[in-house]
């Protein structure tokens, strides 16, 4: 029996993330970020462009900055020959910075290129190492080399979320460009673009629940909006989105769930009661990083807790926090940040 060959899946706009199909395409698409954006752009009009350094939260455009960017200076014919990008997935150990990087920065480009838009190409190539600070520091001690003996020929972008990561001796040769948070109008007018051009059907309050979820972070946001609608939209039936959908899919902790935890600290009293929440939080399944995020929101907005309480408080909530990111257990963590939450509301609101 002859099985056929199954043919290969056709690309469709369709069924493309929306993070990649509305990703900016030109300098002047990028959202919020206006001081790289007018420095930048200037850069292109000069064809004078210093080695790069971007660096700031998830979802903020600076991997798309560069990328349009490059695109703008060498346009499609040449972009694949003059633009090397390594992001977290490619191995970028020393061995890659010293050969492929290395042997892709050392060779010469040709002058009087000219684009399709009439310019003329700039006579240098351009690496991007996305997530730069997760490289080691033997590597960046050998990209630091590289960059210094070949930077007539190739200019180098550097992206980071924690530039602190990145060692000095790099950092000092780049021009340093802080890509901050976008702000919510910023980010509501862009996914009423994407929803118009999608046919999605969400109310105002819709919107303001995913810039709320996204906290800045476009790309979570349009990945938000995408997958609610493909789940709770109907996918193109005209079923409007709504707010219970969104935090459904984000996994949002529903308002009433720190209340018998809060009963047990403010009303009880009782450190067997304040354990018996915690162990039921626990039980719920509600990521405990969550869970702390909230504890805090709820201690600063408590009228009759002192501040210098609620800043021991908050001490404690950072440090469980930062112990998850290490590996602790999460029971625990939450265990003694109730703990501490409990001692300190007794002692700052007496009865």
């Amino acid at each position: 029996m002859e099985i056929e060959p199954v043919p290969p899946p056709q690309k469709s706009a369709r069924h493309q993330p929306w993070v990649e199909k509305y990703r900016p395409k030109t300098v002047d698409d990028i959202a919020h970020q206006d001081e790289v954006v007018k420095t930048l752009k200037n850069a292109i009009d000069t064809g004078v462009l210093p080695h790069l350094l971007f660096y700031g939260p998830p979802g903020t455009g600076k991997t798309s900055t560069i990328l349009a960017v490059a695109k703008t200076l060498f346009g499609p014919e040449i972009y694949r020959a003059r633009v090397l990008e390594l992001n977290a997935s490619d191995e970028r150990g020393i061995k890659v910075i010293r050969e492929k990087v290395k042997g892709f920065a050392q060779h010469a480009v040709g002058r009087g290129v000219v684009g399709p838009n009439g310019r003329r190409c700039p006579p240098f190539k351009i690496v991007v190492l996305d997530e730069a600070d997760t490289m080691t520091p033997d590597a960046q001690a050998a990209l630091r080399r590289t960059m210094e003996v070949h930077s007539k020929v190739t200019r180098f972008c550097l992206v980071c979320n924690y530039v602190s990561r990145i060692i000095e001796p790099l950092a000092s040769r780049c021009a340093k460009f802080r890509f901050q948070p976008l702000q919510a109008p910023a980010m509501a007018a862009r996914l009423r673009q994407i929803g118009a051009e999608e046919g999605v059907a969400f109310s105002d309050e819709t919107v303001d629940t995913i810039v709320a979820v996204a906290g800045g972070d476009m790309r979570k946001a349009v990945t938000t909006l995408q997958t609610a609608h493909r789940l709770f939209g109907g996918g193109g039936s005209g079923k409007a989105l709504g707010r219970d959908a969104i935090l459904e899919l984000a996994g949002d902790l529903p308002a009433e769930a720190t209340a018998g935890l809060w009963r047990a600290v403010a009303e009880d009293r009782v450190f067997h009661r304040v354990q018996e929440e915690a162990d039921a939080l626990a039980a719920e399944g509600y990521p405990v990083g969550a869970l702390l995020l909230r504890l805090q929101e709820e201690v600063l907005a408590r009228p009759g807790l002192p501040d210098w309480r609620k800043a021991a408080v908050l001490e404690r909530l950072a440090r469980a926090d930062a112990a998850l990111v290490d590996g602790a257990g999460e029971r625990l963590q939450l265990l003694d940040a109730a703990a501490t939450l409990a001692r300190e509301v007794a002692a700052g609101e007496p009865r």
